[in-house]
């Protein structure tokens, strides 16, 4: 089977091809049972138009030939569907290349939005997870500073959030540098051993 399906001719331009004569309808009927002959007669007449319209839509030579080849796999297979009452087996032939070309379209779309997509994603969860462990860190510190006493919070308040240094604090707070120092001290083991932080 691979045979038929494995030459192209360069022809796209099917626009001006004149429709193939009623034999068309009578190769598919021959080629629904299962006929290669007919298949290969049908195959010389339909795979110039097929190819051209697939390459109008899919725009890659490539791909086209792919989809060209799918195509006439899928005339070979469904001869049997095609309905002469419905139109004409041209007609028949060129919606099926249209169709699976479109496919192709949108199913390579679709493949090239995932790839976008998923760093986006990721980028996204990982923003928001450290936000999150950021606010849940803010608030354990928020509760153990609040377990301290109240000059342990005033001499750590002024030192990491005010930027003070040791000196500084014990100037604003007219206390010794080295009370100061012991608060620090003594207040830091509490928010170490409140945060579960190792020693």
């Amino acid at each position: 089977m691979s045979e038929p399906f494995a030459r192209f001719t360069s022809r796209t331009d099917d626009k001006d091809l004149p429709e193939p004569p009623d034999g068309l309808s009578a190769l598919l009927r021959n080629v629904a049972r299962g006929d290669r002959q007919a298949f290969e007669l049908v195959y010389e007449q339909i795979s110039a138009p097929v190819y051209g319209t697939v390459l109008r839509v899919v725009r890659d030579p490539a791909q086209a030939e792919e989809v060209a080849q799918e195509t006439l796999v899928q005339v070979w297979r469904e001869a049997s569907r095609f309905d002469p009452s419905r139109g004409s087996p041209m007609a028949w032939v060129l919606t099926l290349a249209h169709r699976r070309a479109v496919d192709r379209v949108r199913s390579s779309q679709a493949s090239s939005d995932r790839e976008q997509r998923v760093p986006y994603l990721e980028r996204e969860h990982d923003q928001v997870a450290e936000e999150v462990e950021t606010r849940l860190d803010r608030e354990r510190v928020r509760r153990c500073i609040g377990g301290l006493t109240e000059l342990q919070r005033e001499s750590v308040t002024l030192a990491y959030y005010s930027g003070y240094t040791y000196p500084e604090v014990a100037g604003l707070l007219s206390v010794p540098l080295g009370t100061i120092k012991t608060r620090m001290r003594d207040a830091l083991i509490r928010m170490r051993d409140c945060l579960g932080v190792d020693r």
